[in-house]
């Protein structure tokens, strides 16, 4: 049974728990983790000396950063529908995974942190939340053109686990309160995302 360690708000603890539910295998999740306990206690620092969510917990040792678990999770329970084995395949997944963790990342935090969060301070102010804000609808206009251009899911015609970090940043993108331009293949994205047994538990209207 694996312990996955953090609070439900957190884009990357949901990635986690959704890939968890998609793969089947038994999980417990501790969501009081950088919530009502610190995680700079010495307990969870003997786990992750980061300090950060995500940390999973199995039978042959500890893990952090999000997509590696996601990819431990798919490779444990031999999904390779999920993270294929054929090298230029699982790339393509990879590589979509990355450019969420990356660009997608550090686009959309300015603007999320001050309109949704409420954060304050010099980053947050507001000609950094408009940069932020640009930024961040020209990358979800990258993905809306490749989700065009493919029908279906970011690395192709079949999901994988790029479609669960892309759909819970979707996610996030629109509900943040903030102009946006129109998306209609996103929307049609997001749409087959929910249909998924899986991500109904981590993927609800109401949590950016």
């Amino acid at each position: 049974m694996f312990r996955i360690l953090g609070r439900f708000s957190s884009i990357n603890v949901r990635k986690v728990l959704w890939t968890a539910a998609e793969t089947g295998l038994p999980f417990n999740h501790e969501p009081e983790w950088a919530d009502s306990s610190d995680t700079r206690a010495p307990e969870f620092l003997a786990l992750n000396p980061n300090g950060l969510v995500p940390v999973l917990v199995a039978d042959e040792g500890v893990l952090w950063e999000s997509n590696a678990i996601c990819r431990y999770l798919a490779a444990r329970a031999s999904r390779s529908d999920l993270l294929p084995e054929a090298p230029f395949a699982r790339a393509e997944v990879e590589r979509w995974m990355d450019w969420q963790a990356t660009e997608l990342n550090s686009a959309w935090r300015p603007a999320f942190m001050a309109l949704v969060r409420g954060a304050q301070g010099p980053e947050y102010g507001a000609e950094m939340v408009e940069r932020s804000t640009v930024r961040w609808n020209a990358l979800m206009l990258m993905l809306e053109a490749r989700l065009a251009q493919t029908g279906a899911y970011a690395a192709g015609a079949a999901f994988t686990l790029a479609d669960v970090v892309l759909g819970l940043s979707l996610q996030r993108w629109l509900l943040t309160p903030m102009p946006r331009p129109d998306t209609p293949a996103l929307l049609a994205y997001r749409a087959r995302l929910q249909d998924r047994p899986a991500a109904r538990g981590w993927m609800g209207p109401e949590v950016p």
